[in-house]
């Protein structure tokens, strides 16, 4: 890196300083009041208004600084939240109160961060630049050489210690918004788990595909290929049984063609790929025997990988209210909010409902898990029964 370039990166850094420090004094002191004023109303009743806003400002607040240290010092810093921040939820999220905490402590900090280069750039304008102009004007004085020799080491500090004091105050809030160790070790944990799921789950979907192609598609192939033979040697001598094997041979490879288009929509259903993940459930519920009403976001959007093990969780849930709720009506709504694709499957049936091991249900717990997302069931006896499943999909 050359001169100009560090010359230019330190100004940067000397920039976003005092920033970081405007924003924590007219942004962060603000925020911090407020949301502490507001979690102490929740007694009062008026907190449970005031409260989740003042939260989820909160969040941003600390989202935004997580994404700082990444874009300017590589510091990475993930999210600790366990949900989204709906309603009163984020008070009991402990990765709530350190925000709060990294939010009044942050203060003096990035105030500190802000000055430094403020502190270096004054001195290096005195010393280098006033300082020589009272020289030549004829002023004595002993301390000028001290106060040039000062102001030529803040201007080389001026180069060095701006990025560094950005990365400091990135690390600095790494510590406190970062998930502590046992959630990462948790999330290891978790992930080893999702992906001996995955691993198993992609096994028996090839041995299904396999077991599917085997007695319905290749069985029918092979019917019509023996079929076609035996017209093929009945054409000359008795063409009337000719045409009728060849017709019956049309047939046996429609069937054939309808096997194999079961087998991709079981794949990857074709109105998924064309239309999205609200339409391709809204073609679900419209053949569902049980009236069901879909409710969707404008944005319900994700990877293709993640809208197809929703969809196909929606269909286990649907179909399972077909076969077992005895309900009268039937919804799903479909929601993302930030970094999420939430979707809930309910009825108004008897109830009940369970998750057991070797079950559907379990199958769209470990689908969802290979891509980090959770599957609750609350059924209780006499209903309604809901399913909400949450991915994370980015923003």
């Amino acid at each position: 890196m050359d001169w100009e370039e560090r010359i230019r990166t330190a100004r940067a850094a000397g920039l976003r300083g005092l920033g970081l420090a405007l924003r924590a004094l007219v942004v962060g002191l603000p925020l911090f009041v407020a949301t502490v004023v507001s979690i102490a109303l929740v007694p009062a009743g008026i907190g449970v208004l005031l409260a989740p806003r003042a939260l989820a400002a909160l969040r941003r607040f600390a989202d935004e600084q997580r994404e700082r240290g990444q874009a300017w010092s590589g510091v990475r810093v993930d999210r600790p939240y366990r949900g989204p921040a709906r309603g009163l939820r984020p008070l009991l999220d402990p990765a709530t109160w350190r925000d709060l905490l990294w939010l009044v402590v942050n203060l003096p900090v990035a105030v500190a961060t802000g000055l430094v280069p403020v502190a270096l750039t004054a001195w290096t304008v005195f010393g280098v630049v006033i300082v020589p102009i009272v020289i030549t004007s004829g002023a004595e004085g002993e301390f000028w050489p001290v106060a040039v020799g000062i102001g030529v080491l803040a201007a080389a500090l001026l180069v060095i210690v701006p990025p560094l004091v950005l990365e400091l105050h990135a690390r600095f809030s790494a510590a406190l918004l970062s998930p502590p160790r046992r959630a990462l070790e948790a999330r290891v944990d978790r992930l080893e788990e999702t992906r001996a799921d995955a691993v198993d789950a992609g096994a028996a979907e090839l041995r299904r595909i396999e077991k599917d192609l085997h007695d319905g598609a290749q069985a029918r192939i092979a019917a019509l290929g023996m079929t076609i033979g035996l017209a093929e040697q009945l054409v000359r001598t008795d063409p009337a049984r000719a045409e009728a094997l060849l017709a019956e041979a049309r047939d046996t490879s429609g069937q054939a063609l309808a096997d194999l288009r079961r087998l991709v929509r079981g794949i990857h259903p074709p109105v998924l790929a064309e239309r999205g993940l609200v339409e391709a459930v809204r073609a679900l519920a419209v053949v569902l025997p049980v009236p069901t009403t879909v409710f969707a976001d404008d944005d319900v959007r994700g990877a293709p990988p993640i809208e197809a093990a929703l969809y196909f969780a929606v269909a286990e849930a649907l179909a399972n209210v077909a076969k077992h709720s005895r309900a009268a009506r039937a919804w799903v709504t479909l929601r993302a909010p930030s970094g999420l694709l939430v979707v809930e499957v309910g009825d108004d049936g008897t109830g009940g409902a369970q998750v057991p091991p070797a079950g559907g249900l379990a199958g769209v717990r470990r689908r969802l898990g290979a891509f980090d997302g959770r599957l609750a069931v609350t059924s209780p006896p006499g209903g309604p029964t809901v399913l909400s499943m949450e991915v994370p999909c980015g923003s």
